[in-house]
C-alpha cells in the first residue's frame, strides 16, 4: 500500500499526503468543519498546486462513494491515538435519530464510555458542551474515549 503521511494543522485541520506511482503528489485536506480540499501538486514545483478541487460535504461523500472503500480511509479514518486514549471527529449524519436532541438525552457517555469534548457547529467551536445542548444534523462531535468506545458513539451518531 502506498505511504501516506498526516500533518496536524492546528486550527484548521488535518492533511494527508502521498505520491502516486504515476509520481504525482496529491493532498487531501480535512478542515475540522468538515471541508475538504484535494490538491494536486505541480511536477515542475512541488511548492505549487496544479489542481485544487474545493468540496463540499456533500461532494466529500459523493466521490468516497464512487471511489468505494479502502484500506487507506480505514487507516485515516480520523481515529488518533495519544497514550491509550483515543480521538476521534464524528459528523452526525441528517436524519440522525440523536440530531435535535441533547447530549444528556443521549446519555452517550454511560452507554459508550466516550465523552463528547467539544462540538463543531459550522466554523463555531464549543468546547466542554453540557448535558442541555442540543445536537444537530452536521455537527461534529470531538470525542475522548477509548478506542471501542469510539466506535460504539460513532455508530449511534452515523447510523
Amino acid at each position: 500500500m502506498t505511504e501516506v503521511t498526516e500533518t496536524q494543522l492546528p486550527g484548521v485541520g488535518v492533511r494527508h499526503e502521498f505520491t502516486t506511482v504515476s509520481g504525482e503528489r496529491v493532498a487531501v485536506l480535512s478542515h475540522r468543519t468538515g471541508r475538504r480540499e484535494i490538491a494536486v501538486y505541480d511536477r515542475a514545483d512541488p511548492d505549487a498546486c496544479s489542481t485544487v478541487l474545493h468540496l463540499s460535504n456533500d461532494d466529500t461523500r459523493t466521490l468516497a462513494e464512487l471511489l468505494g472503500g479502502s484500506p487507506v480511509s480505514e487507516a485515516v479514518s480520523g481515529v488518533q491515538q495519544l497514550k491509550g486514549v483515543a480521538v476521534d471527529w464524528i459528523r452526525i449524519r441528517p436524519g440522525n435519530q440523536h440530531a435535535g436532541a441533547t447530549i444528556g438525552d443521549g446519555r452517550f457517555r454511560t452507554r459508550t464510555g466516550a465523552s463528547i469534548v467539544a462540538l463543531v457547529r459550522g466554523d463555531e467551536t464549543l468546547p466542554a458542551p453540557g448535558p442541555e445542548v442540543a445536537l444537530e444534523a452536521e455537527d461534529v462531535v470531538v470525542a475522548v474515549g477509548t478506542t471501542g468506545g469510539l466506535r460504539q458513539l460513532r455508530d449511534l451518531l452515523e447510523a
